[in-house]
């Protein structure tokens, strides 16, 4: 990727310019029938074949489908060009964060007009605690360049950044970087007095590396043959890789292990954890060489997470104490307060804690999923969702004394629907709370919120040229009935003046939709502000989300009830959306697209099995949609991690009947000529859900008479391309394909509204 894009994009002259010749029909993959017996049962599989990225013949035909592609969406270049140019126009090119204080600096990240990448940057602090005022766009007095990252990515098609972090005195840089995009990192230290890296370089890192507060010595992940971080080394700054020294090898599969520091800085944690169960290991951070020691034994299906915390006593004094957030007899987890392990030769006997002498500070809540917990010198901070939004509570560890249970304070947002999380605060005694809101409608705003007095003070919110108005725009909740009876949410965002609604809020008539959905993995898709969503939204597009279970969105319940054997609740929740949409007049059919990413991918592919005539198209992200085969070969990355997630179809007759009854790829039937059009995209280097997936499963919905596109990265990974603009340009591409999908590319207006934000 060039260093500098001093101009934007020319989409129309990017196609133009092709020399390859325009193929006059679809690739058509070779049958090649492999048979895959389990548990009795056959499935022939004709494309399985593609799996082998190195041979030059799979290479060539998923060019073949990138240059049918090109060829069948040609005619939308114009539209694409207008989405991009609508993107950058909205866009304050050069920008900053606000600044964030640490030690004796304000950190902050900057970007440049015509430039891929940000640019990290710190100015020395005084005993001020509010952020200095930077003009977007200059550089300020005393600015010194921690690492910029277009000079980093340099001669590189593919650029990410994995761990970044900086030692407690400023003093040194821990960094890793991915220009590949397999996810395997190559760390490296930079001395920040001198702005060189140290000959100090390790290679195939996972991110999360951290310095100690020192700087002497750098804690870092490592992963297996299946992509699984498992090792956790500790190098010792100034020394070859070679003498690293291994902390800790989980070595049971379905752990992923990483390892962190506390906010106070006092204690190195590591922690292990599958899908269902996790475990802490705690170690003095001034003694870096030492055993870590467990907190709490781990336990099948209990899952806690620990942090460090300063007590009062009632005389005055304070005591370290770790809060663990858990969920052992608390579904949706609550908070207590434990000691910390002793150590050999402290008094009394090393070894885990017994959970039952904890105390019970924040009670469980069927109503309230508590998510985080962040410990400050006086405060405590609380990550919390109730009533499917998720929300920030403070505690004063002043009023704590003698309570048996904390009071916590909650930050209000006065929207229906918003979404209220902690931003950066990387300082233990500081006397700000730094937050993030947003919702549907308003842009990303920065707020620090006086600890003492309440008071807030809006830092900053998303720069969106142009006279973007929140109130040209409305969100809404809605509600369907699943097959079962369950309430289902849905969130929808329109433009006021394009959506059409009567005296009663019924739709004059059925609007284009595009309906987005997930639904693994207790991931919530909470409400956030997009520009880029605006070039749909000012085009007549309602955006929804349907908030499917197997997502968090309701508490712990949410999830477990999408997952393993109740998995198919995801799907039928996404056609019970659809149906409500469709049934209320929001849209109707032929004016409707779904979308989803990743696991996603596998929600929309399994509803278009189910309901192909409910959508005018699916849009399928680096989709897990040949989810049955990946989860039956455990030396593929993620299998035996996810079988906490979907089940294990290797060893369990019941997981795999199931699994084969859902998977998209081996429902498509024989006539899929029916079926709407399917855009999926995907990325060569992928390793969280594997190109071949989407290869097949487009394969094979070609061959049953589907119209079915592949849009595959030759150098990018699971997140797709890097670099802003080139983001910009893959968004315009599935904008601009929704758009005419829905006959929404075209509307009278729509340019004008464009130009106004």
């Amino acid at each position: 990727m060039p260093d500098d894009l001093t101009a934007p994009a020319d989409l129309d002259a990017a196609d133009a310019a092709s020399p390859e010749p325009v193929p006059d029909r679809a690739p058509v993959a070779e049958r090649r029938p492999t048979v895959r017996r389990h548990h009795g049962d056959e499935f022939v599989d004709d494309y399985e074949w593609l799996r082998d990225k190195s041979s030059p013949e799979v290479l060539a035909h998923l060019e073949a489908e990138n240059a049918w592609t090109q060829a069948r969406l040609a005619h939308l270049a114009p539209l694409r060009q207008a989405v991009f140019d609508e993107i950058k126009a909205r866009t304050l090119e050069s920008d900053l964060s606000v600044p964030v204080r640490m030690g004796g600096s304000w950190y902050y990240t900057r970007t440049e007009e015509g430039r891929q990448y940000p640019i990290h940057a710190r100015v020395p602090a005084a005993g001020e605690w509010a952020p200095p005022q930077i003009e977007a766009g200059s550089v300020p007095p005393g600015e010194q360049v921690l690492l910029d990252q277009n000079v980093a990515a340099d001669g590189h098609d593919f650029f990410s950044l994995g761990s970044f972090d900086v030692s407690e005195d400023g003093a040194r840089l821990a960094y890793a970087v991915d220009t590949q995009g397999d996810e395997r990192f190559t760390l490296r230290v930079r001395d920040l007095t001198t702005g060189a890296d140290l000959p100090d370089v390790v290679e195939g890192t996972f991110p999360g590396a951290v310095l100690t507060p020192d700087g002497r010595y750098v804690f870092y992940p490592t992963v297996d043959d299946a992509w699984r971080p498992y090792r956790i080394w500790r190098h010792e700054v100034g020394t070859p890789a070679s003498d690293d020294v291994l902390v800790l090898e989980e070595p049971d599969e379905r752990f992923w292990i990483g390892v962190g520091l506390t906010r106070s800085r006092r204690y190195l944690v590591i922690e292990a954890g599958s899908k269902t169960t996790s475990e802490a290991r705690v170690l003095e951070a001034d003694d870096p060489t030492g055993e870590f020691r467990v907190v709490w034994e781990r336990r099948d299906d209990v899952e806690y997470t620990v942090e460090h915390a300063v007590l009062g006593d009632g005389d005055g004094a304070g005591r370290d104490a770790l809060l663990v957030l858990h969920n052992d007899g608390a579904e949706n987890f609550e908070l207590v307060v434990a000691d910390v392990p002793a150590r050999a030769g402290d008094d009394g006997a090393a070894g885990a804690l017994d959970p039952a002498a904890a105390r019970v500070v924040v009670p469980h809540d069927p109503d309230v999923r508590l998510e985080g917990v962040d410990a400050f010198a006086r405060h405590v901070v609380l990550s919390l969702r109730r009533e499917a939004l998720p929300r920030v509570a403070v505690v004063d560890l002043a009023r704590t004394t003698g309570e048996q249970s904390w009071t916590a304070r909650e930050i209000d947002v006065d929207e229906p629907l918003f979404s209220v999380a902690l931003d950066a605060n990387p300082t233990w005694e500081q006397p700000l709370l730094r937050v993030q809101h947003t919702s549907f409608v308003t842009p990303a705003t920065v707020v620090d919120v006086d600890l003492a007095t309440g008071e807030r003070h809006v830092r900053k919110r998303q720069p969106v040229l142009g006279g973007y108005d929140p109130a040209d725009y409305a969100q809404h909740r809605e509600w369907a009935t699943a097959q079962d009876g369950t309430r289902v949410p849905i969130s929808l965002v329109w433009r006021r003046d394009a959506v059409t609604l009567d005296g009663s809020g019924t739709r004059a008539e059925p609007a284009p939709l595009l309906l987005y959905s997930y639904g693994a993995y207790e991931t919530s898709i909470d409400p956030y502000f997009s520009v880029p969503r605006l070039s749909l939204l000012d085009r007549g597009v309602v955006f929804a989300v349907a908030h499917v279970r197997g997502g968090g969105e309701l508490g712990r319940h949410w999830y477990d009830d999408g997952k393993l054997a109740a998995k198919e609740h995801t799907f039928s929740d996404l056609v019970a959306c659809a149906r409500h949409l469709v049934e209320t007049g929001w849209t109707s059919p032929e004016r409707m697209v779904a979308d989803g990413a990743s696991a996603g991918g596998l929600t929309v592919g399994a509803a278009l099995n189910l309901a192909p005539d409910l959508f005018a198209g699916v849009l399928a992200g680096v989709p897990f949609v040949d989810a049955l085969t990946s989860m039956l070969d455990p030396t593929l990355p993620l299998t035996v991690v996810e079988w906490d997630e979907w089940g294990d179809p290797l060893h369990d007759a019941e997981v795999y009947a199931r699994m084969k009854g859902y998977a998209p790829y081996e429902n498509v039937p024989d006539d899929a000529s029916a079926y709407p059009r399917v855009l999926a995209t995907t990325s060569l280097h992928d390793t969280r859900v594997l190109y071949v997936e989407p290869a097949k499963w487009v394969a094979r919905l070609r061959a049953a008479g589907a119209p079915a596109l592949l849009k595959i990265e030759m150098s990018a990974g699971h997140g797709g391309v890097s670099g802003r603009y080139a983001r910009w340009e893959e968004i315009a591409f599935e904008h601009a394909w929704t758009l005419d999908v829905l006959g929404a590319g075209v509307r009278d207006g729509c340019a004008t509204r464009a130009r106004r934000g």
